[in-house]
């Protein structure tokens, strides 16, 4: 029998399907893991209602822990609390910085955006010097951006709270 940690461990291994850089327990997709009688039950909170990623999560949990041998699982979406970039893990954040896309900062009230602009430094060279291109990157949860000084295109995971 493996305990929860070992559980924990291995969805560590498991890969965000749209940033395969980091998992899903660095993504803070996972929140709990259980074990009742040998059935596995583990509770995921998608990072938005319409992710089209939440299907491949599931899928992807449930391979890896029957690779493992456990086939009494079940995976259970959890909506509430609602899914927040706060629960990114500080791993995460480095990771997706490493891999060109600048993780979530501390965004002013959403009210503010348009008065002032929001300055989100550039995951290649930490400029400053940032403009946004689109509201929407390579997915729905990330900005498009682009560094002044390199010139580089870059994403931006939005801050969700």
């Amino acid at each position: 029998m493996v305990s929860e940690n070992e559980i924990w461990k291995l969805l560590e291994e498991v890969p965000d399907p749209e940033i395969p850089v980091i998992s899903i327990v660095d993504l803070g997709v996972v929140r709990t893991v259980q074990i009742i009688d040998s059935k596995v039950t583990i509770e995921i909170t998608s990072t938005y209602s319409g992710c089209p990623a939440t299907g491949v999560f599931i899928e992807d949990i449930k391979s890896k822990l029957s690779e493992n041998g456990m086939d009494n699982v079940d995976v259970k979406m959890k909506f509430s609390p609602a899914w927040t970039t706060d629960w990114l893990s500080e791993k995460g954040r480095v990771k997706l910085k490493e891999y060109g896309i600048a993780p979530p900062e501390n965004e002013p009230d959403k009210s503010l955006l348009f008065a002032k602009p929001f300055i989100v430094p550039c995951p290649k060279c930490n400029s400053k010097k940032t403009k946004m291109i689109s509201q929407f990157g390579s997915t729905a949860c990330k900005s498009l951006y682009q560094c002044d000084d390199c010139q580089e295109p870059f994403d931006y995971f939005k801050c969700l709270k």
